[in-house]
């Protein structure tokens, strides 16, 4: 399947690109995350993303496609990941796989036991204000 396009803010990518740097390259998710910058198909400032663009710390509602189980989950830096909470990490499979996307699109999403979920946004639920808070 082909990934569909997305669209990400040039804070977050400095962000998420101050990460990567400080990170061990071979650690899982890294490889993922620099490919999802490296596609981004459109660069907007924080104030010009779309309400239906999922940035860094937005909080979405999505569905997986086969079970129609629905998902709330906040898009996170690693230091705020808490899966009990629904705070996902932009290093785990589904949180790369979630920045940029439009409401609408689908991805799939690498589940435990080598299966692949299909999970579809339908709704950007909040988005940070001026880009958000973080550490990086």
């Amino acid at each position: 399947m082909t990934a569909p396009s997305i669209t990400l803010t040039r804070l977050d990518v400095q962000r998420l690109e101050r990460l990567i740097d400080s990170l061990d390259e071979t650690l899982p998710g890294v490889v993922a995350l620099q490919t999802e910058l490296d596609r981004a198909e459109t660069l907007v400032a924080h104030d010009e993303v779309p309400a239906d663009v999922v940035t860094m710390n937005s909080r979405v509602h999505c569905r997986e496609e086969s079970s129609g189980k629905d998902y709330h989950l906040t898009l996170v830096y690693p230091q705020d990941a808490n899966a009990d909470e629904g705070r996902i990490s932009i290093l785990a499979p589904v949180g790369s796989a979630l920045l940029g996307l439009k409401v609408g699109q689908h991805i799939d999403w690498p589940a435990p036991g080598g299966k692949t979920l299909k999970l579809t946004l339908l709704e950007v639920e909040s988005q940070p204000v001026n880009g958000g808070d973080c550490a990086f």
